[in-house]
């Protein structure tokens, strides 16, 4: 069990920034409001999508010291659903006015949380739907749960220019019973959210509900195990790291925690301090969005692909941690201050959990001839969040080494996506899980932004491939091999695929600093478990998403390049994002570089994901190379025991 310990958390809700990258506050959110609010004379029809930080440029970052004056600048988008109309708005709030006001036309900004439950009313009240439902023997409409699903893009005249929203739909049995056990098949409502009123209804005909409840919660549960003994973790005397504010320090890492309702947890100016000095390794690193698209054609769920983060915001679904269940141990906590729709600001406690942990071993040798033994107990801090987006959960850890390397981590668990089937039924395109209960394959792709400034930041790519050798004089005995390495000079040839059969990794050198032994200092990015799409090039889902071709981009650093699928990608058409970044094939050799790796998991689902999956894991890792003269860590302590320290 976890030792509770007080909840040490930063809330900031009106405390004066700090630093030019602290989020903004509570107060800030409702102030930059009100000022759009009164200079532009906006409606009571217009919705507050976005409420986030302006983010200052790195030069301005890079010049700041403590004490400096704070520049505060929020960015807005707002829509308003009485002209069907986005606008960008940036407020100066040391000024307390309106710096600039710009229509973006032929967009759709994400679908907003005040939405889903406006949409639900709407769809649950609708007597077309309630007759649809009579059908299926169904006679009370609030009990029918209603997932609002983006729309997508597939050309339909009639759907051209609408800010639309199509509902899956789901029969609770009561108040706490796991509607996704009994998915209502076959109908479904396109809802236009603009106007709050259902643009159609679609009836493919009726599918028996399935008849088994898929409930997991406590109460439900018969018996527990019996035979789980208490595990206690306990840091007598508190932990190591330091939090000032947004900044963190922990062994030799310097970093900051920033949180939007887009990207959800970022980390910012990542550094290790070495040599009496911190060393840069990232500027900046976030999830950029993510998609999941399902491999059912059939004309109910053709359409089932979700921009998890460009069209939802999976910051603003973002969880509040609790002590004991989602974080163990001496925690602290970072609230994260968001916008409502109507630009009222609220905070989730304990959206970003953070603690140290214990990971076995950190180096070991035993000396056979003398029996002397050397070994370092490993920890590494953790700085995490999790997020539920309808059904599924996701988790996002960041790991940080005492030797230098980064990890990120998914957790994927929450509630598989269901259809209904008729009994007997074998499906095509996913598992039996249930009697009667079909869960889609799908897949998880996920893309994040790593904005890396190794020592500095003229780096350079190379993509790093284990080459056999062939037979020859220079290989009598044919058991050559090596690893070779080629520099990455352009947006085109730097769009890589994985190639684990060659051990390919992607190493950022600066061919500016040499370490001691005359070798540019370097980091490299590791691939973990990945995969491709399996939809075809024609799909809407690969125009939409076009970084899921491939798992490596990189770009020169411009500050408007913040997501993978651009700005807007809620019915967009497709080619915006990545593809259109890299279309002028810039120059990314020695020069400021942002790389993007692009994570698959792909999902098969298991009669053991029913009726809740256990988590599963994926992630990258970036590890130094050459970046340090020697091993790092020869200067961690030996850890103590009950026999002395834990060398002999």
């Amino acid at each position: 069990m976890a030792i509770p310990v007080e909840k040490t958390s930063v809330s900031t809700t009106d405390q004066q920034a700090s630093h030019p990258l602290d989020p903004l506050t509570s107060g800030e959110i409702i102030r930059a409001a009100s000022i759009l609010k009164q200079e532009r004379s906006l409606g009571p029809r217009v919705r507050f999508e976005t409420i986030v930080l302006n983010e200052p440029d790195k030069a301005c970052v890079a010049g700041f010291s403590a004490g400096d004056p704070v520049l505060r600048e929020a960015f807005l988008v707002v829509l308003d659903n009485e002209t069907e109309s986005t606008y960008e708005a940036t407020v100066s709030l040391n000024e307390g006015m309106v710096t600039s006001w710009k229509h973006i036309p032929g967009v759709q900004p994400r679908i907003m949380f005040d939405e889903f439950a406006e949409c639900e009313a709407t769809v649950q009240a609708d007597p077309q739907f309630q007759a649809a439902l009579k059908k299926r023997g169904i006679t009370d409409p609030d009990l029918v749960m209603v997932d609002p699903w983006s729309a997508g893009y597939y050309g339909y005249e009639d759907e051209e220019g609408r800010r639309l929203a199509l509902t899956r739909n789901f029969l609770r049995s009561g108040p706490n019973d796991n509607g996704y056990a009994r998915p209502i098949e076959g109908l479904s409502a396109l809802v236009d959210l603009n106007k709050m009123e259902i643009m159609r209804i679609d009836d493919y005909g009726v599918i028996p509900l399935p008849p088994n409840p898929g409930n997991y919660a406590a109460e439900f549960v018969e018996e527990f195990r019996q035979d789980l003994k208490p595990l206690e973790i306990t840091q007598p005397e508190g932990p190591s790291f330091t939090v000032d504010g947004y900044g963190v320090t922990w062994q030799k890492w310097h970093l900051r925690v920033g949180f939007t309702p887009r990207e959800g947890l970022v980390l910012h100016q990542i550094g290790y301090e070495d040599q009496g000095r911190i060393r840069p390794v990232l500027h900046r690193a976030a999830l950029s969005d993510m998609v999941v698209p399902y491999g059912d054609p059939s004309a109910d769920h053709y359409r089932k692909n979700a921009f998890d983060a460009g069209e939802y915001g999976i910051g603003s679904l973002t969880n509040p941690l609790t002590l004991g269940c989602d974080c163990l141990g001496e925690i602290y906590y970072f609230d994260a201050h968001l916008n409502t729709g109507s630009g009222e600001a609220f905070t989730i406690p304990n959206a970003v959990c953070m603690h140290e942990e214990d990971y076995g071993i950190l180096w070991k040798h035993t000396d056979w001839r003398t029996g002397h033994v050397e070994v370092r107990r490993s920890r590494r801090l953790v700085i995490s969040s999790v997020a539920t987006v309808g059904n599924y959960e996701y988790g996002f850890f960041w790991y940080l080494y005492q030797d230098g390397g980064i990890q990120l981590e998914i957790k994927l668990t929450g509630i598989i996506n269901t259809a209904g089937i008729a009994e007997g039924e074998v499906p095509a395109h996913g598992t039996l899980v249930a009697p009667q209960l079909n869960a889609h394959i799908h897949q998880h792709f996920f893309n994040f932004r790593l904005d890396l400034d190794v020592d500095g930041p003229s780096n350079t790519v190379l993509e790093v491939n284990t080459v056999a050798e062939a037979p020859g004089p220079d290989n009598p005995h044919a058991n050559a091999f090596h690893a070779e390495a080629t520099p990455l000079k352009s947006e085109l040839e730097a769009q890589r695929v994985v190639d684990p059969m060659s051990g390919r990794y992607w190493l950022v050198t600066n061919p500016e600093v040499k370490n001691a032994l005359g070798q540019p200092v370097g980091y490299k990015l590791m691939p973990g478990e990945n995969i491709l799409p399996f939809a075809h090039p024609s799909a809407s889902i690969m125009k939409r998403a076009g970084f899921m071709s491939k798992h490596l981009w990189v770009t020169p650093y411009t500050s408007g390049e913040l997501s993978a699928t651009g700005p807007y990608p809620n019915q967009h058409p497709g080619g915006a994002g990545l593809p259109e970044y890299t279309r002028n094939d810039r120059n990314v050799e020695n020069t400021d570089v942002v790389l993007w790796y692009t994570l698959g998991y792909h999902h098969v689902p298991r009669p053991e994901d029913w009726p809740i999956s256990p988590v599963a894991y994926c992630g990258f890792s970036l590890k130094p190379v050459g970046f340090f003269d020697t091993n790092p860590v020869l200067d961690v302590p030996p850890s103590a025991h009950h026999n002395g320290a834990c060398h002999t």
